[in-house]
């Protein structure tokens, strides 16, 4: 093997994550470093602090975390989550449940689908 070829052969995941990241793609391990960094301060993947625990999250219904006091908003919905339902909530959750508490948007698209496929991951 060359030396330009063992270069070339090395440096070749480092170009290719920097194109993803051109090109907005999230990397795998970016859902749970955006989990941490835009969810982390109100929730918790097993301990309900000023939102509810999300383990489990997806196929659960709404509003049904029994140990957690949900907005009546929240806790009248009825549907389950699911990845289409999370992307729309996490877009704009008072515009998918009027008088939700819940005021965090995520406006970019690669970061709700990382989070999302984090938060499926973790069931």
């Amino acid at each position: 093997m060359t030396t330009l070829r063992a270069v070339m052969l090395l440096a070749l995941p480092l170009v290719c994550g920097s194109l993803g990241e051109a090109e907005g793609r999230a990397q795998p391990a970016d859902g749970a470093r955006l989990y941490s960094q835009r969810c982390g301060g109100c929730h918790s993947l097993d301990a309900n602090r000023v939102g509810p625990r999300h383990r489990g999250l997806i196929g659960r219904r709404a509003g049904s975390v029994p140990d957690f006091r949900y907005s009546a908003a929240l806790a009248r919905a009825e549907f389950a989550w699911s990845r289409v339902r999370l992307d729309r909530w996490l877009r704009d959750p008072r515009a998918m449940v009027p008088g939700t508490t819940m005021g965090v948007r995520l406006s970019d698209p690669t970061e709700r689908r990382a989070i999302i496929d984090y938060l499926a991951s973790e069931d």
